[in-house]
């Protein structure tokens, strides 16, 4: 197996993984309005280099304008919940001085109550789960239905982040990629006993490196 093919292969698996994930996140939103009665529901990810959320799915209001939006991650109710790690619930926006109404004005679409949940993995905030003008008024109790909804939004981030990363690494042609590669062909040239004992060393290198690594680790 040539570098070439490798590389054609890791990349084919990490396209698919980014597809899948935002589609998982899509579905998450557009279900999450549907329960809740609301006019729009989104997700936000947290880009870590440039320090900015990013709108990943958005359901009903803005939903063809919104995806790939940023903005500063400390901006508004959305930041305010990243920050915090906390859950808002809010009837009155237009009280709340948290509230940026400037951005959402340039959205064109400006809510006057919301849900917003931190989605969480391990003690890492991942992004923001909200859902945004429901038919009657939001509710505590709620929160924690949207709580579940969070919590499989922030599965799908994590996984989603891995599979960006991953992408990176084979952008920027990264030389770890190509000794991957080299060892990679190495094993697939040889055979019988030679074989099985090289994949053996796979698998202990693995597992040691599966315990260093410790939860949540790319």
């Amino acid at each position: 197996m040539t570098d070439e093919r490798l590389r054609a292969a890791v990349a084919a698996g990490v396209l698919a993984a980014d597809e899948s994930y935002a589609s998982l996140l899509q579905s998450i939103v557009e279900v999450a309005r549907s329960i809740f009665a609301a006019r729009a529901s989104s997700i936000t990810l947290l880009d870590e280099e440039t320090d900015e959320l990013v709108f990943e799915a958005v359901a009903g209001e803005g939903a063809d304008t919104l995806v790939g939006r940023r903005i500063p991650s400390s901006t508004g109710i959305a930041g305010w919940t990243l920050i915090t790690r906390q859950p808002l619930v809010l009837d009155d926006l237009a009280e709340d001085p948290r509230f940026a109404r400037d951005v959402a004005e340039g959205t064109g679409y400006v809510p006057q109550g919301l849900m917003s949940v931190p989605l969480l993995s391990e003690e890492r905030a991942l992004g923001v789960l909200q859902v945004l003008d429901r038919q009657t008024a939001f509710t505590l109790a709620e929160m924690e239905l949207l709580g579940l909804f969070g919590n499989q939004a922030a599965i799908a981030l994590e996984l989603l982040g891995r599979a960006r990363r991953a992408k990176a690494v084979l952008a920027g042609g990264e030389p770890e990629l190509a000794l991957v590669a080299r060892v990679a062909a190495a094993l697939d040239a040889l055979e019988d006993e030679p074989r099985e004992a090289g994949l053996g060393l796979l698998r202990a290198l693995e597992q040691v490196l599966g315990k260093n690594a410790g939860p949540g680790a790319v």
